[in-house]
């Protein structure tokens, strides 16, 4: 199935030019001038990967996104106006999947697209058949279905937030470093670094906290990384 690319921008001619390069690479193209708009089409026609840019008008991409992850898990990208890290660390940690900042090469969004849609099917196991439901004490996570549930309630995870959780879940009371979260959710042509993980980390606690205000289960360890615990 042809994937289809949600693409939310304020200017007509990034719309034009990046919905063309898109299309000339097989993808369905769905274009918004603003959040508003996006938001609206979205609750109706759901996509698989959304290309979100920051300032816009009316309502900007990060209120769009906070209002999206409501009910939403999507893969999104944003685009960000300038080499602004605060923008891009505030990304990150309501829940992007990855950014890139303006000018660039469509061929450059291009591979950030497709690394991001690879790591889905990594999540989903959609080229590798059906994987094997994991679960350790109180979670189940189901990577056919992309489901995550604690204590019988689902958690809604993004795609990074799954596979960061699921490489910690793999070997309960092992810790994990930073490095090897990364390596399990991100290919290698993106650049992370540490504080991506933690906040990766900290909105997975966020959401399990929302179902059981007394989950503890993924413990920090200090310079080191993160361990998982069953109990």
């Amino acid at each position: 199935m042809t994937d289809t690319i949600a693409l939310v921008d304020d200017d007509q001619n990034i719309r034009a030019s990046v919905s063309i390069a898109l299309e000339g690479e097989g993808y369905r193209v769905r274009s918004f001038g603003d959040g508003v708009e996006a938001l609206r089409g979205l609750q109706t026609q759901p996509a698989d990967l959304v290309v979100l840019d920051i300032k816009m008008p009316r309502m900007d991409g990060m209120e769009a996104l906070t209002r999206l992850r409501r009910n939403s898990d999507v893969p999104v990208i944003f685009l960000t106006s300038k080499d602004d890290e605060v923008d891009e660390v505030l990304g990150l940690k309501m829940g992007a999947d990855d950014y890139i900042t303006k000018p660039f090469s469509m061929r450059l969004l291009i591979e950030r697209i497709r690394a991001v849609l690879r790591r889905r099917e990594a999540a989903t196991g959609a080229h590798d058949g059906e994987k094997k439901v994991m679960e350790r004490g109180d979670l189940l996570l189901d990577p056919n279905r992309h489901r995550c549930d604690w204590r019988g309630e689902e958690v809604k995870l993004t795609v990074t937030e799954f596979l960061i959780l699921e490489s910690l879940a793999q070997r309960p009371g092992h810790v994990k470093t930073r490095d090897q979260l990364m390596d399990a959710a991100y290919d290698d042509n993106i650049y992370v670094d540490d504080r991506t993980i933690d906040s990766h980390i900290k909105r997975i606690r966020k959401k399990f906290k929302a179902v059981d205000q007394a989950f503890a289960s993924i413990d920090t360890l200090y310079g080191v990384g993160y361990r998982f615990n069953e109990t």
